[in-house]
């Protein structure tokens, strides 16, 4: 059985990734899951006349990371600043205020559920639980940019074959409501780049055929798409951000000068599609959308990913009917959705092995990647609590006819 995803450092932001390598993101080390927001704390050395980032654990040190790059400013003449804007606590302090909020970058994304799930380990092996299953528990790197190089990779390797994964478990979201959010399938990410050619000429000019003028049909038959999507989501209140299409105009592209006008622009969407969505026939869509702007616009995808699998949330379903009916002793109120943006859990349901996506954080505000990421010690701990009856019920699964 196997327990989680990516890389729990997802590099910070903080660091710098061209500079610094983190050992967590080495390929393919064992431990657990998740994501965004671990940072890479670091040491920093001289060796054969260069500078370099030692980022070793369990020694390693994030002020050591920052002097290393005071050091390297100072020896340039440049002054340095450290800015931690729109914190009311420094992000990797891990301060918990007086409500018992611990404030941290990583809080919500993916530092507590790798933590839930070590600590909920540590509980079973000194109560000396031994199960029928294996729990193994993954960090995989590079979720945050695709999982391409990641768990994409992995589920194609012999060390994951080897692991004779019956049935994952993954990261998921917090919720504000008392319900826990449960996550079945997820969208399928695209990122898709449209191109316009067009006459270029003189800015003083009305040029005909400009690559703006098809740009603009472009962006406007994708964002007219964006609006049907977003008032069929604010019509019916049994929808989810993952019932529907998201898109979103994320890049522009085009011009070399003020008075040019360019014969070349382009731009960027993320789309995210759930399951329910003909995938053939909405590209047919974005091709008709791209050939009625005119000749000269193309598209190419810079991600398509079209797996569509689910997993089921029957209780004919073993895996399920473990998970949920401990939730049901444990007095759990679910929400079964499909994750609005994308996990490295696709990549196990594509390889043909069942993922639900769980983080135990009710009553807590969405703040994944946001400024004041927080977590509540108390939901924190309860998490520990539920991870530690969910693992032997998911490993006492017996043998199932399709694992042979």
């Amino acid at each position: 059985m196997m327990m989680g995803h990516s890389c729990p450092c997802s590099c910070s932001p903080f660091v710098p990734r061209t500079s610094i390598t983190c050992p967590l993101c080495s390929p393919f080390p064992l431990a657990l899951e998740p994501q965004g927001g671990l940072e890479v704390p670091v040491g920093s050395s001289e060796r054969g006349g260069k500078s370099q980032c030692n980022s070793r654990h369990p020694h390693s040190s994030l002020d050591a990371a920052i002097q290393f790059l005071e050091h390297i400013g100072t020896d340039l003449g440049l002054t340095c600043q450290k800015v931690e804007e729109h914190w009311t606590y420094p992000p990797f302090e891990a301060v918990k205020d007086s409500q018992g909020n611990i404030y941290a970058r990583g809080a919500q994304d993916m530092k507590c559920v790798s933590i839930q799930y070590l600590e909920a380990i540590r509980r079973l092996k000194a109560e000396g639980k031994c199960f029928a299953r294996t729990i193994h528990l993954t960090f995989v790197p590079d979720e945050e940019v695709g999982g391409h190089k990641g768990m994409e990779m992995f589920v194609q390797r012999p060390e994951f074959k080897a692991l004779n994964v019956g049935f994952a478990l993954d990261e998921g979201l917090a919720s504000p409501s008392d319900t826990f959010s449960v996550f079945y399938g997820e969208k399928s990410p695209w990122w898709i780049k449209v191109k316009c050619m067009g006459s270029p000429g003189h800015g003083s000019r009305f040029i005909s055929s400009t690559a703006a003028e098809k740009l603009h049909k472009v962006i406007s038959s994708f964002l007219a798409f964006r609006e049907s999507e977003k008032q069929r989501l604010k019509s019916d209140s049994s929808l989810t951000l993952g019932d529907v299409t998201s898109l979103n105009l994320t890049m522009l592209e085009g011009g070399v000068s003020f008075n040019v006008v360019p014969s070349e622009m382009a731009a960027g969407f993320d789309i995210r599609i759930p399951p329910t969505m003909d995938l053939k026939a909405f590209e047919e869509k974005i091709a008709a959308w791209c050939r009625d702007a005119g000749d000269g616009v193309t598209y190419e995808f810079l991600q398509k990913c079209m797996d569509q699998h689910i997993t089921s949330t029957e209780e004919s379903n073993p895996w399920w009917k473990a998970f949920s009916g401990v939730c049901r002793d444990l007095k759990l109120q679910l929400k079964l959705e499909i994750f609005p943006a994308a996990t490295d859990s696709r990549y196990i349901r594509a390889a043909g092995h069942p993922a639900i996506g769980f983080s135990p954080m009710n009553r807590t505000p969405v703040l994944l990647h946001d400024h004041n990421e927080f977590l509540n010690e108390q939901v924190f701990l309860r998490g520990i609590e539920i991870y530690a009856c969910l693992l032997p019920a998911l490993a006492s699964v017996p043998p199932l006819p399709s694992e042979g």
